[in-house]
């Protein structure tokens, strides 16, 4: 026996019902908002990720899956959407508004535990070409509307700015300086980190209570970004969305500027515990060689963590399982069957050489919320109808039976 590789996962039923029913929300949702599907290659250039992600970064140095392919090429998977998205756009033309959605697995290698996979999956919204609040506040709301239409509990929005290159100028210099006077109670990734790229150190989960004391970017915002982050705030109010201010939040990746945002649950409790994250990441273009600004905003939700803390629904999985009583029948139960099918019903079924009380054993085991059985009343053009739920069964024309399965 060949087992799955460390760090993977085999996504079966019942436990793949969880997973359509957040991958189908999403859809919608990205409908109802104006965001296309896009489809994005697994494999992307590694130079694109050393420069859009972060050379300095830990996702860079320490996780992603880097190989050399047989032309001699430095390759990567992906370990995360948004640069490749943002390379599609450039490479395209990379003019005006553009929203997409991407669902699909990324790649890091990571030491497994819950919430932290070496394959794991995401569904990915991303909102280019529009500098203003309008596009984060699109972006926050989305991502907590998602988790609401899947059940999600207690959800709650980390929100900070961190403002751009201009402000972090002298404030970059202030957290060198306190960074410097706690240096000898600092890991050894952060020592290294915090003369080149000091608000990494922020991000360190190690560190925390050490930069605890630290001074926040969101004290040394300029007007413009101020105004901006100001913005931002008053739209998630005006739509209802809650939010904590979380003055050390400034996320994993180098591309990010003004607003940032991760949501949380108390329904998923991990050490990496967020069900999702982004903002706004307007000096991304450029530094993956866009000779104009790409500004954007962007989130990402680790469909992984979000199955575990929904709710179990008790849903039926299929609308009617149909039993045919006997085999001589199965043409004709085979062709109502896909007439069912064909009017959007969900609909199982089980040849005509098998017994009845076989039938309704699969039935019970499909979660069918109804029974259709084939059987002598179809020549009066009649079949009988079991509600699995209550148990309640009666004989009906074939089209109110049609109709009746439609509520």
């Amino acid at each position: 026996m060949i087992p799955r590789l460390k760090g993977t996962d085999d996504i079966l039923p019942p436990e793949s019902a969880r997973w359509r029913r957040l991958l189908r929300g999403f859809d919608d949702l990205a409908a109802r908002y104006g965001y296309d599907l896009v489809l994005m290659p697994v494999l992307e250039a590694t130079e694109l990720f050393a420069r859009g992600v972060g050379a300095d970064t830990e996702v860079v140095q320490k996780q992603m899956y880097t190989f050399e392919d047989r032309g001699g090429r430095s390759v990567t998977l992906r370990p995360e959407f948004t640069a490749g998205i943002v390379r599609a756009y450039v490479e395209a033309g990379g003019t005006g508004v553009m929203k997409v959605a991407a669902s699909g697995p990324q790649f890091r290698y990571e030491q497994p535990q819950k919430g932290r996979r070496r394959q794991f999956h995401q569904v990915d919204l991303e909102y280019l070409g529009e500098p203003g609040p309008r596009a984060d506040i699109e972006v926050i709301e989305m991502s907590h509307r998602l988790l609401a239409e899947a059940g999600v509990p207690g959800i709650t929005v980390h929100l900070n700015s961190i403002g751009d290159a201009s402000d972090r100028a002298t404030y970059r210099d202030l957290l060198r300086d306190f960074l410097h006077g706690v240096a000898n109670e600092l890991s050894p990734d952060s020592r290294r980190r915090m003369d080149d790229n000091p608000l990494r150190v922020l991000d360190s989960k190690v560190d925390k209570d050490v930069v605890a004391a630290a001074p926040v970017p969101l004290d040394h915002l300029g007007a413009e970004t101020a105004a901006h982050f100001a913005a931002v705030r008053s739209g998630l109010d005006a739509a209802g969305i809650g939010y904590e201010i979380a003055p050390r939040l400034v996320r994993g990746l180098d591309y990010y500027n003004r607003t940032v945002f991760e949501v949380f649950s108390p329904a998923f409790e991990a050490a990496q515990s967020s069900l999702g994250g982004g903002g706004r990441y307007d000096p991304l273009g450029e530094l993956i060689g866009s000779r104009l600004p790409v500004p954007g905003v962007g989130v990402a939700m680790g469909c992984d963590r979000i199955v575990a803390a929904m709710p179990d629904l008790e849903s039926p999985r299929l609308d009617v399982f149909v039993a045919v009583a006997g085999a001589a029948r199965e043409d004709v139960a085979s062709s109502w069957v896909r007439r069912l099918r064909a009017e959007g019903l969900r609909v199982d079924w089980a040849g005509g050489d098998r017994s009845l009380k076989s039938q309704f054993k699969a039935a019970d085991r499909s979660g069918a919320a109804a029974v259709a059985v084939i059987g002598d009343e179809w020549e009066r053009g009649e079949v009988r109808v079991k509600s699995m739920a209550t148990g309640e069964e009666v004989t009906m024309d074939i089209e109110e039976a049609v109709a009746w399965l439609h509520r």
